[in-house]
Order: structure tokens, then sequence, then C-alpha cells
């Protein structure tokens, strides 16, 4: 009878000593807090746990950095919740377990979480932040027209964070202790849907008019072809500036004179070829009423002549109309 008296009086010794202790093997957000007492575990909790959890998170993309604050993530642990929690963990079974984990050494073997709170609000405009600053939408080739002739402006891929990741990342980090509380922005490159070689395909042809240089100038596929001398429109009858495009093409074009006052009594008739009709050889339409053609004034050409037609010689307009199709851009400087 005595030694099973001093059996139980042994078990509940060691168990009261089980209780007052946290098991072996016990972990709280990844701090390591079997041993401890109640109040060792919180002061050591406060330590690892919560005090790196207060350093700011840091964001970083080439010399780009963004940061947030633990105090406007707001974050706060449950230090009391968090070791009620390896306690309840460790005085789970009966008292001849717990007696015999505690004469033998043994561990419990179980990682808790940490009871960690955050403002996802704040840490998805931390992200919100560096998208706005890192993303940038991609830019296709384009053209530029001038006078001289056409620059091509190369196509440029764009940028966009991968934000969903960067933001689940910190996410995680903020709950656990030894997380690093620095990232790096990871991106995705987006191509652009024109480049330089499509917008060549895209253009097989592209005239440039300098009108103060009597200049027709022929490009292909975005290099430069041609460059023919032209007549140009009067003073009063400018030819008209700006980018069109060619609208009709003919052959041999009839003359359909306009409704102007310059016209006199030819006003509205239609001209057909033949010596009195001024278009000769071909015909390439842009803005409505303006064309290319041909002349048989010779003499005209580099002068300011027309009534706002763009003259040409004749075996000049052939051979440029023999390059060009509908469509194509025709730009007055």
């Amino acid at each position: 009878m005595a030694v099973l008296v001093a059996g139980v009086a042994a078990v509940l010794v060691l168990d009261a000593r089980a209780k007052d202790h946290i098991a072996k093997g016990i972990t709280v957000g990844g701090v390591d807090v079997g041993g401890l007492t109640a109040a060792q575990a919180r002061a050591k909790l406060h330590a690892d746990l919560l005090a790196p959890l207060r350093a700011p998170i840091v964001v970083h993309h080439g010399r780009k950095t963004w940061t947030l604050s633990a105090a406007r993530a707001r974050i706060a642990a449950d230090i009391g919740g968090m070791v009620d929690a390896a306690l309840a963990r460790s005085r789970q079974g009966d008292p001849f377990t717990r007696a015999f984990r505690e004469a033998t050494g043994g561990r419990v073997d179980a990682t808790l979480p940490a009871q960690v709170s955050f403002s996802q609000d704040a840490v998805h405009q931390l992200v919100t932040r560096v998208e706005n600053s890192v993303n940038r939408r991609p830019q296709d080739a384009r053209i530029a027209y001038h006078a001289s002739g056409i620059t091509t402006i190369p196509s440029r891929s764009g940028l966009a964070v991968r934000a969903q990741a960067l933001e689940d990342q910190i996410d995680r980090a903020v709950a656990r202790a030894g997380m690093p509380q620095r990232f790096v922005v990871r991106t995705r490159k987006i191509h652009a849907k024109l480049t330089r070689s499509q917008l060549a395909r895209r253009y097989p042809a592209i005239i440039i008019v300098d009108r103060s240089g009597f200049t027709l100038r022929l490009y292909k596929h975005l290099r430069l072809a041609r460059t023919y001398p032209i007549a140009v429109g009067m003073q009063g009858l400018e030819t008209p500036a700006g980018l069109y495009d060619i609208q009709d093409m003919q052959v041999d074009p009839s003359w359909h004179v306009p409704n102007s006052a310059w016209a006199g009594s030819l006003a509205g008739q239609v001209i057909p070829p033949g010596p009195d009709d001024p278009i000769k050889a071909r015909w390439m339409g842009f803005n409505g009423g303006a064309g290319i053609h041909g002349t048989a004034e010779d003499s005209s050409i580099g002068t300011a002549a027309s009534h706002g037609c763009i003259r040409m010689h004749i075996p000049d307009v052939i051979d440029l109309y023999n390059q060009v199709s509908v469509g194509a851009p025709v730009y007055v400087a």
C-alpha cells in the first residue's frame, strides 16, 4: 500500500510539473517554446516572434523601394492565446502519460500556428503602389511622318508585376517568425502586338510629299526607294496638308472638272483622255478630290503651279503607279 501511495504521489508530482511547463517539441509560429513556463514562453514569443514582425515590410524592384510599416499594416500577435494553446496541447492525455513523459524527457512534437493578425488591405495597397510604379503598357511600333520622310519608332515590351504572387508571399511572411521581411518584385513581359517587321509588312508603300521642296518620296517597306520631282498647288489653291491614303487609281483617267470658280465654263464637266485633258497617264486620288497625276507641262515641275493636285513627269507617275496600291498612306507636309 505504501508503495502504491508513493507511486501515485510521484505521478501527481510529475503531472503537476508537466502542467507547469510546455512540453518539449512544441513550437508556435516557428518559435520553439518546449520546456518553458508560461511566463518564459510569453517572453520568448515577444522577442522571437512579435519583435521581428514589427520590422517594416520592404519591397525592391531595380533601384526602387517601397515600405510598409508594422503600424500601418496593423500587425498584432495574441501572445497569451498562443501560450494557452501550447499549454493546452501539453496537457492532453491522462496524468500517467504526462508523468511518464516528464520522467523520461519525452516530446510532443507539435507545430502550432502563430496567432498573428494584420491588415490585408494595407498589404494589398502596398502591392498596388508597386504595380502603379512598375507596370508598363507595351507600345506597338509606329511611324512618325515628317516633310523629309518617315521615322520608325520601334515597339517596346510592357511589364506587369506578378501581383498576386507578391501579395501571397507577403501574407505568408507576416504570420511566421524568421521569414524575410524583404521581397523582390517578380514581373512578366508583355509583348507588343506590332513589331517593326510587322509594320514593314503592313505598309509596303508610303508616299511623302514635301511641298516646299517640290519632292515626292516613295518608301517601300519603310525604306526610301525613290525620290521624284513634283509640282504642287499654287497660292490660294494649295495642296492640302495632312495624312491621307490613296482612295482610287486610274489609268488614262478622264478629268472630272470640279465646280470651282477657277474652272470657269468647264466647271462640272468631264473631259475624256486626250489633248484637252490635263491629267495624263495615271491618277492616284486622295483627300476626296486632290490626287497625283502626270502632266504634259514638264516646265511646271518644281513649282507651285497646280490647282491643288500633285503633278509628276509622265514616266515618273507611271513608275510610281506601278509600286503603290489603294490604301497606301500619303503624307503631305
